[in-house]
């Protein structure tokens, strides 16, 4: 599965870091950092290498958008927005706090209940759309989770959907705390789960 971690400049280090983290830790898959130029800028100024241009993020199997100090700047730059085209039928998408911004100017978020932080939501609220107190949300194929330390939410429903719940639970029993795997697990988990698709038996 090739993975786009959407990132422009003044980035939220944990949305972007941590869903790149997680995903690589999937067998077969390979994520990276996904941006309009050369490197992007974090909003503490660490400068990162961008993997792959924007326009990856229109063939990748799996898209992750982080959030930023720039991301309103970044939605009413036409050019660049153009440059962001993505398709929910084919591919799984999710956004983290201000990224919403980005999937909701898309036209992704349309009649949909959207999560986003606090900071974020009166911008979000004011694009129309259904802003919920929750961490995660996903409807079909598309999702958004509010606030930094969700990105291990929506890093483990997006290993859920393409790679199934099994693999999402051997990453996040990895990397949680010693002593508190089985509660972390259970706790991540818990709050996906109602948003995978249920299993027909065989």
């Amino acid at each position: 599965m090739r993975v786009a971690i959407v990132t422009f400049d003044g980035f939220n280090e944990l949305d972007s870091f941590v869903a790149l983290a997680l995903l690589n830790r999937v067998k077969g898959w390979r994520a990276g950092i996904c941006g309009p130029g050369a490197a992007v800028t974090s909003m503490n100024g660490v400068r990162v290498d961008v993997q792959q241009s924007l326009e990856f993020a229109g063939e990748a199997d799996v898209v992750l958008i982080g959030s930023g100090v720039r991301t309103r700047e970044v939605i009413s730059d036409a050019k660049l927005m153009a440059r962001l085209r993505l398709d929910p039928a084919r591919q799984i998408i999710g956004a983290q706090c201000s990224g919403a911004l980005l999937l909701g100017t898309l036209g992704l978020l349309e009649d949909v209940p959207v999560c986003t932080d606090v900071t974020s939501k009166p911008w979000v609220v004011a694009t129309g759309a259904q802003v919920v107190e929750a961490p995660f949300h996903a409807t079909g194929n598309v999702a958004t989770a509010g606030g930094c330390m969700a990105a291990h939410y929506l890093s483990a429903w997006a290993i859920a959907r393409g790679a199934g719940e099994a693999a999402a639970r051997d990453v996040i029993d990895y990397v949680a705390p010693v002593g508190e795997k089985a509660e972390t697990v259970a706790r991540v988990m818990g709050v996906v789960a109602p948003f995978l698709p249920v299993a027909v038996p065989a």
